[in-house]
């Protein structure tokens, strides 16, 4: 359905890893991998904007559609989205693709699995780009405040079954278009070719639980429990972390702190850019990717005190 010119030069392959099928969109060659992770309520094309750039610099690039997104593979079952599932996910791509070198390039809930895999898998990952995902004991602690947590609301919602589907899947998903349009800055940088993308991955049957399922797991499968009581490990790992700073689930505090995990952090905050960073603000991010993917100065658009005030 995405009319784009990098979507249409993608080529759509089918990746067995973890026991499952994965759809990836791939554009570019060689073995420096670029593994892009969407979030909720995305679809791989998400990252149509950036796959271009990456292919440029010389990187294979992959856009998975995550395990029950897309057409890849969604088992049935709450336990098969348990968080160590989807790490694993992304490490045995990783390993099936052959790749000498691999960046991560992580967005929301595909962040949240970079950061783990970071943690628990760092000798897959050369360097690692995040956006709009916070450190998961970052995240874990603001949870703790009424503001996170206000913000979090659906999370608790997400609990519920077959409401949230319900509700979602109304008019053939049409909820999930309007739900990204109003908590953009900029809907107008949406095309109506990615956003029924994204009502049609939601309308497929089946595929709105297999997504809300990942939010079931990780409260129900006691993860967060259990990263409160684990020793966090300090990522070694090369780290570009982007933060749109109008993003209306995750509150700017969810960042303060993170230099307390991450030895080798750049930070950037883009003022006035929502949650959807990637599309959002394409041409910022890939500046932003570019120079630091070739170890040039990151551009920086605000004062990054104001951030860690906050």
């Amino acid at each position: 359905m995405v009319a784009s010119t990098t979507l249409n030069a993608a080529e759509t392959i089918r990746v067995a890893a973890n026991g499952i099928n994965f759809e990836v969109l791939t554009l570019g060659h060689g073995d420096r991998l670029a593994i892009c992770l969407h979030g909720f309520p995305e679809h791989a094309c998400c990252w149509h904007f950036q796959m271009q750039v990456l292919a440029k610099l010389g990187f294979r690039v992959w856009a998975p559609n995550l395990r029950g997104y897309g057409g890849s593979d969604s088992p049935s079952g709450i336990r098969a989205y348990r968080a160590e599932i989807l790490v694993e996910d992304v490490a045995a791509l990783i390993r099936v693709s052959g790749a000498r070198e691999t960046v991560v390039i992580a967005h929301d809930w595909g962040g949240g699995l970079a950061w783990n895999l970071a943690m628990w898998r760092p000798a897959l990952v050369q360097r690692l780009v995040i956006l709009n995902a916070p450190h998961p004991a970052c995240f874990i602690r603001e949870l703790k405040h009424p503001v996170q947590l206000l913000k979090s609301w659906y999370m608790l919602f997400f609990q519920l079954p077959f409401l949230p589907e319900w509700l979602l899947g109304m008019a053939e998903g049409k909820a999930i278009p309007y739900l990204i349009r109003n908590t953009s800055s900029d809907p107008s940088c949406f095309s109506e070719d990615v956003l029924e993308t994204y009502r049609q991955n939601a309308a497929r049957p089946g595929g709105l639980t297999a997504m809300i399922n990942w939010y079931r797991a990780l409260l129900r499968g006691g993860a967060i429990l259990r990263f409160r009581k684990m020793p966090v490990p300090k990522i070694e790992i090369p780290t570009l972390f982007i933060w749109g700073e109008s993003d209306k689930f995750l509150s700017t505090r969810t960042i303060v702190g993170i230099e307390n995990y991450v030895s080798n952090l750049t930070l950037r905050v883009l003022p006035g850019v929502s949650h959807w960073v990637q599309e959002e603000a394409a041409d910022t991010v890939n500046k932003m990717l570019e120079a630091w993917l070739t170890d040039h100065p990151v551009p920086d658009y605000a004062n990054l005190s104001h951030a860690a005030t906050l």
